[in-house]
């Protein structure tokens, strides 16, 4: 009965703060369950998008708690022009920039990871991605040992997940953010355009070369798995 209980007060208290606007009113209040609602709904996305900056999971958790404490400064200056989690995600990566230029290990957009035109790693296996529509940018065929195995299955095991989260942490930095947040935060493009100030191109480029290189690299370790003989 305690886990029924704990799972209608979380359906209770997401149903209660789903209005942005109210949200916002009692955090600006000073409402803990809103502040605690927020915690709970956002603490581990904003984690995975700083570890996708900085080299460490301690230097993202300061960056995270960082990040809290910038909230709750400026809830008296947010001005909704974005939604509450575009502005929370957008402090997260300002602050996380800054670590990562002050570790000397974030690599910024200047670098040209992203300008490129679309003839860069990524695009050469165009056939392996839907081209248009509302899939566009989803692998188009599976890897070739995963026909021996499904998707599904797949995904559910300790063993693959450690693989995807293995491929997608040796990404380059800005590669690394925007699959972060797109297939795994499942944020629309247009937040993460607005969250990591690049273009809609820019965006779309940078996320088709972090899906191709993820499934180059869980491809290679699955054919290194496959039995011989």
């Amino acid at each position: 009965m305690k886990e029924e209980d704990t799972a209608q007060s979380a359906l209770s208290s997401k149903h209660k703060w789903a209005d942005e606007q109210t949200l916002v009113s009692a955090l600006r209040e000073g409402d803990e369950g809103a502040f605690g609602f927020l915690l709970d709904t956002y603490h581990g996305p904003l984690l995975r998008l700083a570890m996708a900056h900085v080299p460490s999971r301690a230097v993202a958790e300061e960056v995270v708690q960082e990040t809290w404490q910038g909230v709750l400064e400026s809830l008296p200056r947010f001005e909704g022009r974005s939604s509450l989690k575009t502005w929370m995600f957008r402090i997260l990566t300002n602050r996380a920039k800054t670590r990562g230029q002050r570790e000397r290990r974030y690599e910024s957009l200047d670098s040209g990871d992203g300008q490129s035109d679309g003839d860069g790693e990524g695009w050469r296996e165009p056939d392996r991605f839907i081209q248009a529509g509302s899939l566009a940018g989803h692998w188009s065929s599976l890897p070739s040992m995963w026909d021996e195995e499904t998707p599904e299955r797949l995904l559910l095991s300790k063993e693959s997940r450690a693989l995807i989260q293995q491929a997608i942490s040796a990404l380059p930095p800005v590669q690394r953010q925007v699959i972060t947040l797109r297939d795994i935060d499942e944020l629309d493009a247009k937040e993460v355009c607005n969250i990591l100030e690049v273009t809609e191109t820019n965006q779309r480029v940078l996320l088709h070369r972090a899906r191709s290189r993820v499934r180059k690299i869980i491809e290679q370790q699955l054919e290194e798995k496959r039995p011989t003989g």
